[in-house]
């Protein structure tokens, strides 16, 4: 078993490898008018495997457009073809040398100043978020869930799932049990977050921001590393 200095820089180097992917997505402009959903989920796995020689990604890989930006993860809407002046996001689990990086963004095609809005909101939600994680040591996965939901209302969104966020590691990932509350930074977790896992490893976590807006009908999102970086 690696010791936690090596776990957290593999971590560390798969998350700036995800960063690294979704620079060049943008860069090439996968992201466009006139493409799927799957298509552009499709590009991005074989740009991963170009890049990285990645084949593997932990979680299913999802790219959704306007009105499908509203559903959860555990959703599986139909395939919808991206429009002139959408709102998109991707969320990718993509393994690197055994270890799972966990990271989404959003992308606006054109220029609606709402989408636009959200779209600049989701890293300030995120970094506050941090932030008050940073605070408190004993911080729980109740308290840091409800600090997102307060934090989403007070920009003027709701939260989009039923958590902020979840353990990740070494693949196969961290054990995460969807019956288990205690793998998720959500309503029902009261066991602080800075602790070990069942094997005795610290444990290490993704925050999601999935900010919604129902009356208008569509939603962002953002993901990566809590804990570290």
């Amino acid at each position: 078993m690696p010791d936690e200095s090596t776990r957290a820089a593999r971590l560390l180097d798969a998350q700036s490898k995800a960063v690294e992917l979704f620079a060049e997505i943008e860069s090439r402009g996968l992201v466009a008018p006139g493409a799927g959903e799957r298509a552009v989920s499709d590009g991005i796995r074989d740009l991963a495997n170009e890049l990285f020689g990645t084949t593997r990604h932990w979680h299913k890989r999802i790219v959704r457009s306007g009105p499908h930006t509203l559903f959860p993860y555990k959703e599986n809407p139909p395939d919808r073809v991206i429009g002139e002046d959408d709102i998109v996001f991707a969320d990718f689990g993509p393994i690197f040398e055994e270890y799972e990086a966990d990271f989404g963004r959003t992308f606006v095609l054109g220029d609606d100043p709402v989408k636009l809005r959200l779209r600049d909101d989701l890293p300030e939600v995120f970094a506050a978020g941090r932030r008050f994680f940073d605070s408190d040591q004993d911080l729980t996965g109740k308290r840091l869930h409800t600090e997102i939901e307060r934090l989403a209302a007070d920009a003027g969104w709701e939260l989009g799932g039923w958590h902020a966020g979840h353990l990740v590691g070494e693949f196969p990932h961290e054990t995460i049990d969807g019956a288990d509350v205690e793998s998720y930074i959500a309503p029902g977790n009261s066991t602080p977050l800075r602790r070990t896992d069942k094997a005795g490893r610290r444990c290490h976590w993704i925050l999601e921001i999935h900010l919604v807006d129902r009356v208008r009908g569509f939603g962002g999102f953002y993901e990566e590393l809590l804990d570290l970086g």
